[in-house]
Formats: structure tokens, sequence, C-alpha cells
């Protein structure tokens, strides 16, 4: 694929995570996504040949790495453990109040609408939110607690970022933090 081929792709895929995100699955539609990306309705399908489930699927995965990316890139830092889970919920609570609280977990979303009913989609939610708990799971080393301990974390940042972007205040963020600090003390 050419320069132009990868561009048009990025855009379709960014337009996607956008419009997803702050609508969800059933609330993203491909003449929206054409819309936004600016892309020509025929690429859409060159570059997406299993259309819709292909699209959001692939944006999810992308999205998913760029937070994983940045999970990683903190996990790496010389925090303690309790400041790299502040880093992080900081790093959240400003991406979602930069988007007009519209950008929570790019994930989330998407899993609640369609985790039972769309095979591929739902198997990118999973692949991303194991490879964030992995990369928590690789931070955490030595916490006691484990695997229960990672998977608490995790469905606590999420259900912050929910009560957050509900509340649309980054207080949940700030209540979980501290509560997370307690468990890691």
């Amino acid at each position: 694929m050419g320069q132009k081929g990868a561009e048009t792709r990025d855009r379709l895929l960014d337009a996607t995570q956008e419009l997803v995100e702050a609508g969800g699955y059933f609330g993203t539609g491909l003449n929206q996504v054409i819309a936004r990306s600016g892309a020509p309705r025929g690429s859409l399908y060159f570059h997406f040949p299993g259309g819709k489930d292909q699209l959001v699927g692939e944006s999810v995965r992308r999205a998913g790495a760029a937070i994983g990316d940045s999970l990683g890139a903190l996990a790496d830092s010389e925090l303690s453990t309790p400041e790299f889970v502040a880093a992080v919920l900081r790093q959240l609570g400003e991406r979602l109040e930069s988007s007009a609280w519209r950008q929570g977990c790019p994930v989330a979303t998407v899993a609640l609408e369609t985790a039972a009913s769309h095979d591929s989609i739902q198997e990118a939610c999973s692949e991303v939110y194991a490879s964030w708990e992995d990369a928590l799971r690789a931070r955490l080393a030595g916490q006691p607690g484990g695997d229960d301990l990672v998977t608490a974390i995790l469905a606590l940042i999420e259900g912050a970022l929910l009560l957050a972007r509900a509340h649309r205040s980054r207080e949940p963020l700030e209540r979980v933090g501290r509560q997370i600090a307690v468990w890691l003390g």
C-alpha cells in the first residue's frame, strides 16, 4: 500500500475511533465515518472488506495499542507503583476532560454493546484488555494479589472512567487512585 492509501486508511481509523468512542458501535454509521474522514466511499471497502466490524475491530485494537504504549512508557519510568497508577489515572483523566468528556475508554462502550453479538469485535476488545492487564501485571510484579489485583485495578480504572464521564468530573478517577494507593501502600 502506498503512502496515500496508508493515509486514507489512517483517516478512516481515526474517524471511526472518535465516533465509536463518543457514540458507540450502534451510534456510528459508515456514512458518518466517510464524512468525518473525508475518504471516498470506495476506500472504506477497499481497506476494510469486512465492513463495519472489521473497521471497528481494527480501530479498537489501534486505540488500545496507543493507550497500552502510554501504560508501557509510564511503567518503565522511575515512579513508585502508587505513583505509576496515579499517573495512569491522571493521563486518562486529561484525555477524557480535553475531549469534552467524549473519550474515556476506547474499548468499554464497544465491548458492552457488541461482546455478545459480534465475535470479531469481542475478540479485539478482549485482546486489548489482555494487553493492558499484561502491562499492569509486569509493573505490579511482586505485589501481593497477583492476577486478582491486576484485574481489580483495571476494573476500578474502567469504572472510574465511566463515572468520570457520567459526572463530567475527574473526582471518580482521583478517588480510585487514592484507594489503589492504599492497596499498594
